[in-house]
């Protein structure tokens, strides 16, 4: 099952949702979410400052730096809160955004398989060419890297690559 949606929340806050169902234990779906080296191949950005490699805890902070959409970018966020395993949020504290939060939920559902559902809100900088610049260029990036997201983490959780990435 794969959902997005894009909604309003208020007149300047972008808000995207994703879900996944994955084959695999709830705590390992939960820690392949908290893993840099995943995040980074996702993002294609480094994490330069702060936890540079493994598993984010609570309050943890993580700088990433490289290139998004063909401009040099960086991005600082606080790992906070955190409960294992089901729930923990990513928050902008540094970075090009007005606003930014991403929510990573975790449901078991019994039958050994585990809903994901990431909900991500921003706000951008600059007014109405902010919003314009978010409508027209950053929903469809951040709805592509939620998309590739999932499907990495599927991939990685249902076979036997997670080791790699889980010691």
């Amino acid at each position: 099952m794969f959902c997005i949606r894009m909604i309003w929340v208020m007149e300047h806050v972008f808000t995207l949702c994703d879900e996944i169902v994955v084959r695999a234990p709830i705590d390992r779906c939960f820690l392949l979410s908290t893993s840099l080296a995943i995040v980074e191949m996702e993002l294609g950005m480094h994490p330069v400052k702060g936890r540079t490699s493994g598993l984010v805890l609570r309050g943890d902070t993580v700088r990433w730096e490289g290139w998004q959409l063909g401009i040099p970018q960086f991005h600082e966020s606080l790992i906070e809160p955190f409960e294992p395993p089901v729930f923990f949020r990513d928050s902008m504290i540094a970075g090009r955004f007005a606003s930014f939060e991403h929510d990573h939920h975790f449901e078991d559902r019994g039958d050994g398989t585990v809903l994901l559902q990431d909900e991500v809100r921003f706000s951008m900088p600059f007014g109405f060419a902010g919003r314009m610049v978010g409508r027209g260029f950053l929903v469809p990036h951040i709805r592509g890297l939620l998309r590739r997201r999932f499907v990495l983490l599927k991939r990685i959780a249902e076979g036997e690559e997670w080791q790699q990435y889980l010691q």
